[in-house]
């Protein structure tokens, strides 16, 4: 239960911060894209340690290296996207 409880604490900070810097103006707007993008990837970090169980297992970490190929595609796709946008000079 512990667990739980740290997980969502640290989950409803990571989302009011990137809030508040957004409703109050308090950064340019590059700093509070980068500021947000950093607020997400913690997020993401805390989804998996504490309700994901990530760290929990103790067999070969099948669900870790199920994630990081998700992961690599995902990366694999958005890069392709951006890529094939930006170039794609019709004429």
């Amino acid at each position: 239960m512990k667990s739980y409880v740290i997980g969502f604490v640290l989950s409803i900070i990571l989302t009011i911060l990137p809030l508040v810097i957004v409703l109050n103006d308090l950064m340019s707007k590059t700093a509070t894209i980068i500021f947000i993008l950093i607020m997400a990837a913690l997020q993401f970090v805390v989804q998996l340690f504490f309700f994901m169980h990530i760290r929990d297992e103790k067999k070969p970490r099948f669900n870790m290296i199920a994630l990081i190929f998700g992961l690599v595609i995902l990366l694999t796709v958005v890069a392709g996207s951006i890529w094939i946008m930006a170039y794609n000079v019709v004429g």
